[in-house]
C-alpha cells in the first residue's frame, strides 16, 4: 500500500503553500504548525515532510525551532529540508528531531559532501530530492535551474547506496491538476527497487489511486488536503 506523506511547508514559522515553487505566491493556511501536524497525527498518519522555505532560499537552516516542536509534540516520523548546505545544518535537523533529511541542491553543487554524508549516516536516513524542470534538476529553492540531466543523476547516487528518493514535478507542484504519472512510470521503469516518494500536483483521491498503479512507494502531498479536495477521512484507508 502506497504511503501516505502529507508536507509541511514553514515560512516565517507558518504553514504556507507555494505554486510552482514561487515565494511571491505563497498562501497561509495555518499560523501554528504544530496544530496542523496533530490534525495529521490523529486520522493515522505516520510520516510527515517538512520543508524549510526560509532555509531553501537563505542556504542555510532558519524554522529549526519549528522542527523541534513538531518532533517533541508529536510522534510523526520526520523528513525535513530546506537550506541544509553544510555539516553544521545537518546537525541542527538531527538534533531538533528530523528522523531523515531530503536532500537536493547539495547532490548537485557538492557530490562528495552527499555522498560522505551517506557513509557516515547511513543511505536510510538520506532522501535524495529530485526537482525536476523540464527534465533537469532544479536547485536552491527551485529558484535555479542545473544543466543536469534527472535519469544521470538517479543512477549516480543509487549506485552509491541511496535507496530512498523524493521526486517533485515542478510545474505540478501547488498547481491541483494531477501529478505526473508518466514520469513516475518510467522513474520506476528504470529503477524498479526503488522506494519512489512522488511530489506534485496531487487534486484528488483517484489521483492517488493513480500513483498506487505506478507502483511508487509513496505520495507526499500538501495543497490537496488544505484546499479540502482530499479529506484526512479520505486518507485513513491507507493508513490502517
Amino acid at each position: 500500500m502506497i504511503d501516505i506523506i502529507p508536507a509541511i511547508d514553514i515560512l516565517d514559522g507558518k504553514c504556507v503553500r507555494l505554486s510552482k515553487g514561487e515565494y511571491a505566491s505563497k498562501k497561509i493556511y495555518s499560523e501554528h504548525p504544530v496544530d496542523v501536524a496533530k490534525a495529521f497525527e490523529d486520522h493515522g498518519i505516520k510520516r510527515l515532510h517538512v520543508v524549510d522555505l526560509d532555509g531553501a532560499k537563505s542556504q542555510h537552516i532558519v524554522n529549526y525551532h519549528t522542527l523541534y516542536e513538531l518532533a517533541s509534540q508529536t510522534s510523526l516520523t520526520i523528513d525535513f529540508g530546506g537550506g541544509i548546505k553544510g555539516d553544521a545544518d545537518l546537525h541542527i535537523a538531527f538534533d531538533n528531531g528530523a528522523a531523515m533529511v531530503t536532500l537536493g541542491s547539495i547532490a548537485v553543487k557538492q557530490p562528495e559532501t552527499l555522498l560522505e554524508w551517506i557513509r557516515y549516516y547511513g543511505a536510510e536516513r538520506i532522501i535524495l530530492g529530485a526537482d525536476v524542470k523540464n527534465m533537469k534538476i532544479a536547485i536552491n529553492g527551485w529558484e535555479e535551474e542545473s544543466e543536469v540531466e534527472l535519469k544521470p543523476f538517479l543512477t549516480h547516487y543509487i549506485q552509491n547506496g541511496i535507496s530512498q528518493v523524493l521526486c517533485t514535478d515542478i510545474s505540478r507542484d501547488g498547481m491541483l491538476q494531477g501529478p505526473s504519472i508518466d514520469l513516475y512510470k518510467k522513474i520506476m521503469e528504470a529503477f524498479p527497487n526503488l522506494y519512489l516518494l512522488a511530489s506534485g500536483g496531487v487534486s484528488s483521491i483517484d489521483d492517488i489511486y493513480q500513483l498506487e498503479e505506478t507502483k511508487v512507494s509513496g505520495v507526499v502531498l500538501g495543497k490537496a488536503i488544505y484546499e479540502r479536495k482530499i479529506t484526512l477521512k479520505e486518507l485513513e484507508q491507507f493508513v490502517v
